[in-house]
Order: C-alpha cells, then sequence, then structure tokens
C-alpha cells in the first residue's frame, strides 16, 4: 500500500548532528501525518516526532528541543537530529497512520502512536 523507505543513518560523537530521510514511494506525504519510531535493544518501540498535514509537529519530550521534523517536496520527510546523546542509539522508523490521545495537535499534552513503518536505519551515538 505505502512504501517507506528511510536514509541518513549513521555514527556520531555525542553532541554531533544527523540528518534521516524518509521517502514514501508513490504516496504523498504532505497528504499523511507523518512522524518517527525509535527502538534501542531492549527497550519498546517509542514515537518520537510527528507532523500532522498543516505542518504542525510534536516531539516526544527526550528530544523535544533537540530534533526538528519537516517536510520537502510532497514525498519526503526529514528528521533533524542535533546534539545527539548515546541514549539516542536506535534503529529510527519513518512512520504514518498517526493516531492522537491525550489532546489534539498543538496540545503539548498530546500523544501519538503509528500504525505503520518502515524498515529502519541505524543510528549510533558514541561517548
Amino acid at each position: 500500500q505505502v512504501q517507506l523507505q528511510e536514509s541518513g543513518g549513521g555514527s556520531v560523537q555525542s553532541g554531533g548532528s544527523l540528518r534521516l530521510s524518509c521517502v514514501a514511494a508513490r504516496y504523498p506525504a504532505a497528504y499523511y501525518c507523518m512522524g518517527w519510531l525509535r527502538q534501542a535493544p531492549g527497550k519498546e518501540r517509542e514515537a518520537v516526532a510527528a507532523i500532522d498535514t498543516d505542518g504542525i509537529t510534536w516531539y516526544a519530550e527526550p528530544v523535544e528541543g533537540r530534533f526538528a521534523i519537516s517536510r520537502d517536496r510532497a514525498k519526503t520527510v526529514h528528521l533533524q537530529m542535533n546534539s545527539l546523546k548515546p541514549d539516542d542509539t536506535a534503529v529510527y522508523y519513518c512512520a504514518t497512520d498517526c493516531d492522537v490521545y491525550d489532546g489534539i495537535w498543538g496540545d503539548p499534552e498530546m500523544r501519538v502512536e503509528f500504525g505503520r513503518w518502515g524498515q529502519g536505519t541505524q543510528v549510533t551515538v558514541s561517548s
């Protein structure tokens, strides 16, 4: 139905930056809520960022102020990751099919989950 392809992962030192990209093949990403999940070894998969069809963004508290989600053309979503920490080490997944809880877009108390995601790209942050 929808093919999500992540890229841009790699290894960086603590404090460094990476920029992830997601291409939604045959899928106009601007028409859908998009976001990013991550999963570290031994941890649950967690939503870290999302952007709705109007460009309103949401971030999980651990990454707020350090990560930025954006759209670039209708098919591409980016995650700019700054001030990376070792705890950010995880496989990062581009995601869609947002479900919103405990608030609405623009509400800092909002939570989001995703129903669909891609294959993932590894991000490793060393001390």
